[in-house]
């Protein structure tokens, strides 16, 4: 009696400590520690202006990242996000030179491109069972000497359409529309990840492929789409680059895939799948900008970012892949 009378006057534990997210927590905590050692560094670096520009410039990986987020969640990984980016833009570019037509069409025309390249992805490792690293990576290679034998090995002449420099440097009542563009496909990641059945499926196929297929889920159709959606980012990402860019470059995408799976693992989202939510991906986006931001301003080479990047994800992977193999 005495026990119970102890548990029933003893205080519960606050619940509101297990709704915090850990991961997105940290990462938004270090967002705040960058910006502090970034004003350090430069007075201007707390700036409304300067952290819009800040925003503006990590829009570009955040529509891309949001491809990457859907594949990670699966437990696979896309390596040919780097040419999935230039193919985008430099089949939207090529569109322009089409006439008036051709500027309609350019930026759907090289979303597709993309969208294609990801169904590759998807059938090979959906249907065909192919490891999603070799399938992507070999991928990746056959776009590249596409788009080399495209260009000649040149940089190529066709420029960006109007609506691609609008999209990617415009501005809506001060605020950038490369950042409008991010929120809105950021608030439909949000949705189909969480009112969707889709959705659910990625999460099931994330934590167990095989009881989510014995639950009835269509895993092989769901991997695949989510892989084409993936491509279909990476290369709208391209699109709004091409856009801000004034034309597309070859290699352009090169730059992105480390700070892809980087913003996504570092906003929580378990590189093993199964686990993550798109905020978190959010505060990795920011986090990497003002990253780069920061290592730029202490004139580090891109070769010292490049181990920056690798570092922080095997961190988060080993932190991360215990958390689920315990599970």
């Amino acid at each position: 009696m005495t026990t119970d009378k102890l548990d029933a006057t003893t205080p519960p534990r606050p619940r509101w400590t297990s709704r915090i997210d850990m991961p997105v927590a940290t990462a938004f905590g270090c967002i705040l520690v960058l910006l502090l050692i970034g004003s350090l560094y430069s007075p201007n670096f707390l700036s409304p202006e300067y952290l819009l520009q800040q925003l503006k410039v990590g829009a570009f990986l955040g529509v891309i990242a949001t491809g990457m987020m859907l594949v990670i969640l699966l437990g696979q990984i896309d390596l040919s996000v780097p040419w999935a980016v230039t193919l985008g833009a430099m089949m939207a570019s090529a569109a322009t030179a089409y006439g008036p037509m051709g500027e309609i069409f350019a930026i759907p025309f090289g979303v597709l491109c993309g969208v294609l390249m990801g169904l590759v992805n998807g059938i090979g490792v959906a249907y065909l069972r192919i490891p999603s690293m070799i399938i992507t990576l070999a991928v990746n290679a056959v776009a590249q000497g596409l788009m080399v034998a495209y260009t000649g090995g040149f940089a190529p002449q066709d420029s960006a359409s109007p609506a691609m420099r609008y999209l990617a440097a415009g501005s809506v009542l001060g605020v950038p529309n490369a950042v409008i563009v991010w929120a809105i496909t950021g608030v439909v990641a949000v949705f189909l990840l969480g009112r969707t059945t889709f959705g659910r499926a990625i999460y099931g196929i994330g934590n167990k492929e095989a009881a989510a297929y014995l639950s009835g889920i269509p895993t092989q159709r769901v991997v695949m789409i989510a892989f084409a959606l993936c491509g279909g980012l990476a290369a709208f990402g391209g699109v709004l680059l091409a856009g801000y860019a004034g034309k597309a470059a070859q290699s352009m995408g090169d730059a992105y895939l480390l700070p892809a799976i980087a913003a996504v693992v570092l906003g929580g989202t378990s590189i093993l799948g199964g686990r993550g939510n798109y905020l978190g991906t959010i505060a990795g986006v920011i986090l990497i900008t003002l990253l780069q931001s920061i290592l730029s301003v202490m004139q580090i080479a891109e070769f010292g970012r490049q181990i920056i990047y690798g570092a922080v994800i095997i961190v988060m992977l080993l932190l991360y892949g215990r958390e689920k193999s315990g599970r």
